[in-house]
């Protein structure tokens, strides 16, 4: 059977999906992904952010946010703005990582941005996440911006890097 990939925009039915399967694998951070499930599909349905999708032969198995507005963004002074969009809930399923789907699914959501009259593209990575910094470097996120705390829905905070990228 041949593999299909396709990138798309994920519309709220599709949401509703995906964060179901996240809340049921999440354990004992159960509570912070219902609040974060919540809120996803709270700024998609205003058009405050726009949910990227990678699926494979029907499956979901890497996603992306592009967030356009700063009060949905915490720490979001140079973040975002009219012409920029914040990017966060990178997520790819464990069996599909290394193989291109997320790369694939990025460009889509980049070149998407661009077509929509974004200029630029940030992101926040933790500093102990090396490889995913140097994952995002790759793709061209490496004018550092900014090291802040942010915090969870638990209360617990975390350190994180923020990138732009020219799009």
């Amino acid at each position: 059977m041949a593999q299909e990939y396709r990138c798309k925009l994920a519309g709220l039915a599709d949401m509703e999906q995906q964060w179901e399967r996240l809340i049921a694998d999440a354990g004992q951070d159960r509570a912070n992904w219902i609040v974060w499930k919540e809120s996803a599909i709270r700024r998609a349905a205003a058009g405050e952010a726009l949910p990227y999708y990678g699926i494979l032969n029907g499956e979901i198995i890497c996603e992306a946010t592009a967030n356009l507005c700063a009060h949905n963004v915490q720490n979001a002074e140079g973040l975002v703005d009219e012409k920029t969009a914040y990017l966060c809930a990178f997520r790819t399923a464990e069996g599909y990582r290394g193989k291109g789907y997320f790369s694939k699914l990025l460009r889509y959501l980049l070149n998407d941005l661009k077509r929509r009259g974004y200029e630029a593209a940030t992101l926040g990575v933790e500093p102990k996440e090396e490889q995913n910094r140097q994952i995002y470097a790759h793709y061209g996120f490496d004018q550092y911006l900014k090291t802040v705390t942010e915090h969870e829905p638990d209360g617990t905070a975390i350190t994180v890097d923020y990138y732009r990228k020219k799009l």
